[in-house]
């Protein structure tokens, strides 16, 4: 789905300067607003070019995608796609995708089958760490059934008054060697990135500074990443430090990939950042963006109004 190189060319600086906010959930996955609501959120917010990328779910962008038609919002189709690799869960981000793409979805499909086992399997070793009732709990959080996960039970847990926020939550009960953490196997990084590819998008390593990964095992990582077909990392990210922003812009020189940039937006009282409100990018990279037709959408609509010319501030936004 890749466009020529045209209008956001031509406008130097202005493809880095965007508002780009290229990884966000909702309730159809692991968030906690409906598809629609993240997209106002996101207006309000002033991202002009938005994305969202539920795991391992397409089946809320037509919502969104009608909601940012309504708002005036360039928005892109896209999800996030869970691999495991080196024994660990990986995020990848696809971008621009087909939704109705049969190969991605029943790549997905398989993908989300047995959260569900996971997820009970997680409500008893909780209910031994005095925790009753956590899967019951977690239902109550979850917008889409099939998609059952971690972040739905430490909501429940919050709620207990156990736990002061889902961070903390993570920490004592979710993750790995902790009582209510049960591991699951996800898709292989090829399969992942085909799929991508296949739906006509554009595969982006997801927030690689979250990874548990030696130096020697993440950057054999980026490099099979790349060499799959990937072309894009997280540099600017809600998961990273400043110091990742310039770590991973190194990276991306090194490999030849393209820079997005994302909050990882789940929730206004769950997220470490605020959808639209990260740095722009290094003015040394190239972003992923560069020559959609979105972007010189979005450039064209955030571009000043000419002298005399009376345009509603929503036509900026």
């Amino acid at each position: 789905m890749k466009a020529p190189m045209n209008a956001p060319a031509d406008v130097p600086g202005a493809p880095l300067r965007l508002n780009a906010d290229l990884h966000a959930h909702s309730r159809v996955s692991d968030g906690s607003l409906a598809p629609a609501e993240v997209v106002r959120r996101a207006h309000e917010h002033g991202v002009e070019l938005l994305a969202l990328t539920d795991h391992d779910e397409v089946g809320g962008l037509a919502e969104a995608a009608s909601a940012a038609a309504r708002l005036g919002l360039p928005f892109v189709p896209g999800v996030e796609i869970s691999v495991t690799w080196g024994g660990e869960t990986i995020h990848v981000v696809g971008l621009r995708i087909d939704p109705g793409c049969q190969a991605l979805c029943d790549g997905l499909a398989r993908t989300r089958s047995g959260r569900d086992a996971r997820a009970r399997e997680m409500g008893e070793d909780l209910a031994r760490a005095g925790i009753a009732d956590a899967y019951a709990g977690a239902l109550r959080f979850v917008g889409n059934p099939a998609m059952v996960g971690r972040t739905h039970f430490a909501r429940f847990i919050v709620e207990q008054g156990v736990c002061r926020d889902v961070h903390e939550v993570f920490q004592r009960y979710l993750s790995e060697g902790k009582p209510g953490f049960v591991p699951h196997r996800w898709a292989s990084l090829g399969d992942a990135v085909g799929w991508i590819r296949g739906a006509g998008g554009v595969a982006v390593l997801a927030h690689p500074g979250r990874y548990r990964l030696g130096e020697t095992a993440l950057w054999s990582l980026i490099a099979g990443f790349r060499d799959a077909g990937g072309e894009g990392i997280e540099v600017v990210s809600g998961s990273h430090t400043r110091d990742q922003y310039r770590r991973f812009a190194q990276v991306a020189h090194e490999f030849g990939l393209r820079a997005s940039r994302g909050s990882d937006f789940h929730g206004p009282d769950e997220s470490r950042v605020e959808l639209g409100s990260l740095p722009a990018l290094p003015d040394t990279l190239v972003p992923v963006w560069l020559d959609w037709p979105e972007t010189a959408q979005a450039i064209s609509r955030s571009a000043p109004a000419p002298a005399g010319t009376d345009v509603p501030s929503t036509a900026r936004a």
